[in-house]
C-alpha cells in the first residue's frame, strides 16, 4: 500500500526548518507559481482571503507542480470548517485564535478521524491528490495531518501551559499583529509588555517540545527567528511580498 507521507512533518521531526507563506489571493495559479519557487508549505488562508471553499480545492490541488504541502487557515476554530479543506486534499490546518486548552483540543480533534478525533469521514477528492484510494488515505491521514495552532491572543499566553499539553499540537505559531493588538498595542513590536509575552510563549512551547513557529516580514527577522530555534517560519503573507518586491523594482527605476 502507498504511504501518505506529509514532508513538513518528515522535515520537522528530523529538526530542520521549514519555511513558507500565507496565500490569501483566490488563484490557483498564483499558488502554483508559489509552489514551484521552493517553498517548503503554502497555507491557503481562508480566514483573511476571499477564497470559497471551490477555489481553496483548487488552490491545494495546484501544489501539485512540487514537493510544497498545502496547507489551509480556517476563519474560525470549528469542525466544520476544517473537514471541507481536509477532504480537499489539505495536509494540515491553521487555526487561528486559540485561547484556551478546550481551543485546542477542539482544533486537534477537527484534523483526526475517530476514535481520536471528530472529522466526519467523506475524503472524496483528497485521496486522489495523494495517489491513494479512499480506505488508504483515512487509515493514514491521522499521522500525516499537521495541526497548527496560532498563539495570538493574550489569554493563550497565560494558559501556554495548559494549552501546549493538550496532545496532538505538531506546531505553536506566534502571531505578532493579533497578539500586540489583544495588548492593546498593535504593531509595538518593541514594548516590553510584548516582548515579555511573546517570551513568555516561546518557553511555554519549548518546554513542551512543541515546535515554535513564527512570522517574519524580511529575510533579516526571518534569521534571528532561525537563530532563536523557530523551525517553522512563514514569510509574511503573499500581497505583502508582491508589494515588496513591485515597490522595490519602481524605486530603483524612477
Amino acid at each position: 500500500m502507498r504511504c501518505l507521507v506529509n514532508p513538513l512533518k518528515d522535515k520537522l521531526a528530523r529538526g530542520e526548518p521549514v519555511v513558507g507563506t500565507f496565500v490569501s489571493l483566490p488563484s490557483p495559479p498564483f499558488v502554483q507559481i508559489l509552489a514551484g519557487c521552493g517553498f517548503d508549505f503554502l497555507i491557503v488562508d481562508c480566514e483573511h482571503g476571499p477564497i470559497s471553499i471551490e477555489t481553496a480545492q483548487a488552490m491545494i490541488t495546484a501544489t501539485a507542480v512540487s514537493s510544497c504541502v498545502p496547507l489551509a487557515r480556517v476563519p474560525w476554530n470549528l469542525p466544520w470548517l476544517a473537514k471541507p479543506l481536509l477532504d480537499a486534499g489539505a495536509l494540515g490546518i491553521v487555526t487561528p485564535l486559540v485561547r484556551s486548552p478546550e481551543d485546542a483540543r477542539t482544533a486537534v480533534a477537527a484534523c483526526r478521524y475517530p476514535p481520536a478525533g471528530e472529522r466526519g469521514w467523506g475524503p472524496f477528492y483528497a485521496p486522489s491528490r495523494w495517489g491513494l484510494d479512499a480506505f488508504a488515505y483515512t487509515s493514514q491521514a491521522n499521522d500525516a495531518v499537521l495541526t497548527v495552532l496560532l498563539i495570538e491572543h493574550v489569554d493563550a499566553v497565560r494558559a501556554i501551559d495548559a494549552i501546549a499539553a493538550i496532545p496532538g499540537i505538531d506546531v505553536a505559531l506566534i502571531a505578532p499583529y493579533d497578539l500586540s493588538s489583544s495588548l492593546g498595542k498593535p504593531g509595538a513590536f518593541e514594548d516590553p509588555e510584548f516582548l515579555a509575552a511573546v517570551a513568555e510563549a516561546e518557553r511555554g512551547i519549548r518546554a513542551a517540545g512543541i515546535v515554535l513557529g513564527g512570522l517574519a516580514a524580511t529575510p533579516e527577522r526571518a534569521r534571528a527567528l532561525l537563530a532563536a530555534g523557530y523551525r517553522f517560519l512563514c514569510l509574511a503573507y503573499d500581497v505583502l511580498l508582491i508589494e515588496t518586491a513591485i515597490r522595490r523594482l519602481l524605486a530603483e527605476l524612477r
